[in-house]
C-alpha cells in the first residue's frame, strides 16, 4: 500500500527532529490529525485549513516540545483543537495529560479523541483556568497560541507547584510579553525549536517564579 504524504511528511519530520515514535503512535498521531481536519469543518478548531501543511504546522509544532517534558503530570491550557496536548500524550502514554479548555464545542471535540484513540491517559475539564481547583497542582503547565505571558502567569499561577515551569510555546520571540512579566515571575531559559517544513521562528519560553517568590 502506498504511502499517504501525511504518513511520509509524518516520518520524515520525526527523522528530521531525532524523535523514535512506534508505528503505532504514529498512526494514532495521523488518526488525530484525521479527526481535527473533520471536526474543524464545523467547529473551527484551527486555523490551519491546508491539508499539506497539517503535519507540520500542528503535529511535528506540538512534538518539538518532548524534551522538555519531564513530569508524570501535565496540564495544557487552553487546549483548544488539543494542540500540544494530545500529540504529546499519543508520544508519552505513560504520563497524565490534563486538558483544560473553556469552550464547550472543543472540550467535546476532546473528549471525542479520547473515545476514538483509546487514550486512558488524558482528561479533559471544561472551564476556565481561575475556576479550576486540582487536587494539588502540577509540575508543568503546557501553552499554545493560548494566551499573553503575564496573563498566562496570573491566570494558572495558582494552578502551578511552587517549583513548578510553564512552557509557553511562541512564534518570534516575544520581547513585549517577556518585558510585561509582573514581579515573582522570570523566563528562566527559552529555545528555539525547529519544526521540519514549518516557516517562521518558533520558540519555546521556561517560565518560573523567582527565587524569592517560591
Amino acid at each position: 500500500m502506498a504511502e499517504t504524504l501525511w504518513q511520509r511528511q509524518l516520518r520524515e519530520g520525526l527523522a528530521e527532529m531525532e524523535l523514535s515514535l512506534s508505528d503505532e503512535q504514529q498512526k494514532k498521531l495521523l488518526a488525530f490529525l484525521a479527526l481535527l481536519n473533520k471536526w474543524n469543518k464545523a467547529y473551527n478548531l484551527t486555523a490551519v485549513r491546508n491539508e499539506g501543511e497539517m503535519v507540520s504546522r500542528q503535529l511535528l509544532d506540538s512534538l518539538s516540545i518532548l524534551p522538555w517534558v519531564t513530569t508524570e503530570r501535565l496540564l495544557d491550557v487552553g487546549a483548544g483543537g488539543g494542540l500540544p496536548g494530545i500529540p504529546l500524550a499519543i508520544a508519552f502514554p505513560e504520563k497524565h495529560f490534563t486538558l483544560l479548555d473553556s469552550n464547550g464545542k472543543k472540550t467535546r471535540f476532546l473528549n471525542q479523541c479520547i473515545l476514538e484513540l483509546g487514550l486512558a491517559n488524558v482528561e479533559v475539564i471544561h472551564g476556565r483556568a481561575e475556576d479550576c481547583a486540582p487536587e494539588k497542582p502540577f509540575s508543568q503547565i503546557s501553552s499554545r497560541a493560548f494566551t499573553a505571558l503575564d496573563n498566562l502567569v496570573d491566570w494558572c499561577g495558582g494552578l502551578l507547584a511552587n517549583d513548578g515551569r510553564f512552557l509557553a510555546m511562541k512564534g518570534l520571540y516575544p520581547d513585549d510579553e517577556v518585558a510585561a512579566l509582573p514581579g515573582g515571575w522570570q523566563v528562566s531559559s527559552s529555545h528555539s525549536l525547529k519544526v521540519p517544513g514549518a516557516d517562521g521562528e518558533r520558540h519555546l519560553l521556561i517560565v518560573t517564579r523567582t527565587e524569592q517568590s517560591r
